[in-house]
């Protein structure tokens, strides 16, 4: 994923990201929906409206007292003609323009009939996976791109013997459980082995169509490697994004001023932990899933849970707004 296509919805995204509590939230029903050839439908903003000419996801208000589902299948059957027969709940976002607040709620659609149209004279579109990035999307949308380009599942690597032991465990990983998200995280090893074995990650972990981020320091040479993931204590240092767009950054984060801080500085993703008690961490407190979709509640960006949580828990994630969920011992 080339990210620089759309790096300017970054800069118009910060400072705007926070919710001003004197303004109403629009609570909008938004539906990614993809046909059996996996082309993504889209829709052209009329020029008089809000974000006009920009293209976006399908979808509208709200209405008080109706579900989100109800909403979804409403806006969809008078915006473009199509009957939405089954959908999951992909991610939350909240996003807040200088006139404007706010809450997408992103459905995936996994069942429809009916040919699309613009019901209202909009221009729609099919748009391949990797052709989405060409068009102009209003900057709420920035989170549906990049989720829509990241697995759902994280593997954050674990202890291992040897650089070899750290391969194996990868690569069953890949092959056995799919994955097709990794995160090296190898704090014991001097900066010199870390970049080694980064490299021979990377070529694995792309052997399998799957992504590498490394955890590291921000100067880290990324080389082949998708993307940098920092540390809660590195994202907090940080004042900026020091890395080009056409790479991932996440962050770990675990508190609002963390969160706060990762869409400041332009993070693409962020981790929030711990959301269930975990062995590695006995003492300390989980966050919960209540507490894990407030934090969400405040954050624009996709968001894997992690801590205690594995493939059984991505339904339940989705529930609150996270897009995935990331874990060690699940998969490791």
């Amino acid at each position: 994923m080339d990210l620089r296509l759309f790096a300017r919805l970054c800069h118009h995204q910060r400072g705007i990201s926070h919710l001003k509590p004197c303004m109403k939230t629009v609570h909008v029903a938004v539906a990614v929906i993809e046909n059996s050839v996996g082309d993504f439908l889209i829709a052209q903003r009329a020029n008089h409206q809000h974000m006009g000419g920009c293209w976006e996801f399908p979808g509208g208000k709200v209405e008080a007292g109706e579900s989100v589902f109800a909403a979804l299948q409403r806006e969809i059957r008078e915006e473009v003609a199509l009957e939405i027969k089954s959908a999951q709940p992909m991610l939350k976002i909240p996003f807040s323009y200088p006139d404007k607040k706010v809450l997408l709620d992103v459905w995936r659609v996994t069942d429809f009939s009916g040919v699309a149209c613009g019901c209202e004279g909009q221009v729609v579109q099919w748009v391949s996976h990797n052709h989405l990035l060409h068009f102009t999307f209003p900057p709420a949308n920035r989170a549906i791109l990049t989720a829509l380009h990241l697995p759902q599942r994280l593997l954050i690597t674990g202890a291992f013997q040897t650089p070899d032991d750290c391969l194996q465990r990868t690569q069953r990983a890949l092959e056995q459980k799919k994955i097709r998200a990794v995160m090296l995280r190898a704090h014991h090893l001097s900066s010199a082995d870390f970049s080694v074995l980064a490299d021979e990650m990377a070529q694995l972990c792309h052997a399998y169509q799957a992504k590498l981020l490394l955890n590291a320091a921000v100067d880290c040479a990324l080389g082949a490697a998708d993307g940098l993931h920092l540390s809660a204590q590195r994202l907090m240092a940080c004042a900026e994004r020091l890395i080009p767009y056409e790479k991932y950054l996440g962050a770990s984060c675990h508190t609002a001023q963390e969160v706060q801080q990762a869409v400041a500085v332009g993070a693409d993703y962020i981790t929030l932990s711990p959301v269930l008690p975990t062995a590695s961490h006995p003492g300390q407190m989980a966050l919960g899933w209540a507490e894990l979709g407030r934090l969400l509640s405040e954050c624009p960006l996709p968001v894997f849970a992690l801590g205690g949580v594995s493939d059984e828990h991505l339904s339940q994630a989705a529930a609150v707004g996270a897009w995935g969920v990331a874990g060690i011992s699940a998969w490791w």
